[in-house]
Parts: C-alpha cells; structure tokens; sequence
C-alpha cells in the first residue's frame, strides 16, 4: 500500500490545533469546520502510523510523535516563510540573477546604465552576454536571457519592445579627407571605399535599409566585425565606414 503524503494544508491544520490545544480554536482561525480540521489532523496520524494528540483530562495534549510532527511543521513553515520572502526580493529585483544579451554596438552605452542598476540593486547579480546580432536572435529564439538589447529584433517573434536611446549613425572618415568636418549627403560619397560590419550585424542592416530607401550604392571594400578594427581601418586611409555615433 502506497504511503500517504502530508500536505501543507494537513500540517497548517495540526499546528493551528497544537498552538490552541483545541480543535475548535483552530478551525476559528483557520476558518474551516471542526470536521475539517479533525479530518487533516486525522489523516496526518495515520500517515505517521501514530496517534499525534491524546486527552489528558479535559486538556489536549501533543504525544511525542505529535512533538516530532509539529518540529517538522515548524521548520517546513520556516522553509516556506523563507521562500515567499526569496520570491518577493525577485519580484522586486532586490536580489537574484539578471541575464542581458546586447548587440556589440550597445556595448558603448549599456555598461553605464549597468552600472547605475548595479549601484541600487547591491543582491543583483547582472550577466552581460555581448555579440553580433544573429547571436542575439539565437539566444532570443532559445529563451536564454532576461532582456535584450538590438536595433532591429526579429519580426517572427512575440516580442515586448521599449525604445531605450537614439542610435544614430555617422560617416566617420581619416584626418585630411576632402569631407571630413563637411555636411554631406550619402549620394556625394559614391565613390568612396566604405568598410562595412559584417552580415548580420544590426547596425549593417540598418544601413542597407536606409541606403535602398535612398536607391544608393557604396563601394562595399572590407567587412570586418569589430568596430575598434573598423576605426583603426578608416584612420589608417583603406576606406570611410558609417558607424553608430555611440562607438
């Protein structure tokens, strides 16, 4: 024959009865019937295999199984106690782990606003993952992380978004060039080299869309996948880039 479980609501029971040594101050205040509350504590003896109270005159009295069970209760309501409290810290971000995934041109800005997060919530352990885009949407499509931040997140996909800043892009060119320090349009830099980041990246899709709104081409020479390369790569003269000017 299978052992019968005690659950919390079985336990509740006894213990409210132990607390009052009375059946019927306990169902008061668990506002149950004195039947119920009888049957709980009942199916919590047969469950032990012994009785948990015994009358001593007109007193109730816990037996020493009943001492040992209302231990356990005791220490089972402390586990429980703790954590009803773990899962108020989590709702309110007091403590526990925080798993952010950003496209690499976020890496500029985000570690700021971190590190104000971090300042006020001390218990939160924040994990930084930063990749390319296509990375991102993978580890979005696999449920890994908590937030996510990109410039243009998968259409596919449910999503929750909030705009968080301006991401605006710039043509960034070497000392000495014809355009540097001039206002200019996309079409005038047709003939210039461009180093571009490479397929997938957020801010690269965002600039091909704009450029075929625009019906303009550029001369696409190099496609790397750091932005600090793609700097280093203008100011050494192998081409002009369009970067965010967060980088």
């Amino acid at each position: 024959m299978p052992r019968r479980r005690i659950t919390f609501r079985q336990l509740e029971s006894f213990a409210a009865v132990a607390r009052h040594r009375s059946f019927s101050k306990a169902a008061e205040e668990l506002h149950l019937t004195q039947p119920a509350v009888s049957l709980q504590v009942r199916q919590i003896a047969e469950s032990v295999g012994l009785p948990l109270f015994e009358q001593a005159g007109r007193a109730l009295v816990l037996t020493e199984a009943g001492e040992e069970t209302l231990q356990m209760a005791r220490a089972l309501d402390d586990v429980w106690t703790s954590f009803e409290a773990a899962i108020a810290d989590l709702k309110g971000l007091k403590r526990g782990r925080l798993r952010v995934a950003l496209v690499t041109t976020a890496k500029y800005f985000l570690p700021r606003l971190v590190g104000d997060f971090c300042r006020r919530h001390p218990d939160v352990h924040v994990e930084l993952e930063v990749a390319d885009r296509d990375h991102i949407v993978a580890r979005m499509r696999a449920n890994q992380d908590d937030f996510y931040v990109m410039v243009y997140p998968p259409e596919d996909l449910q999503l929750k978004t909030y705009p968080l800043v301006d991401n605006e892009l710039v043509v960034i060119a070497p000392l000495g060039h014809w355009g540097a320090g001039r206002r200019l349009q996309l079409a005038e830099l047709g003939g210039e080299r461009f180093i571009f980041r490479e397929t997938g990246s957020g801010s690269r899709k965002m600039i091909e869309n704009h450029l075929a709104k625009l019906a303009i081409r550029l001369d696409i020479r190099l496609t790397v996948s750091s932005n600090e390369a793609i700097r280093e790569l203008v100011a050494s003269g192998a081409g002009l880039a369009v970067l965010s000017r967060q980088a």
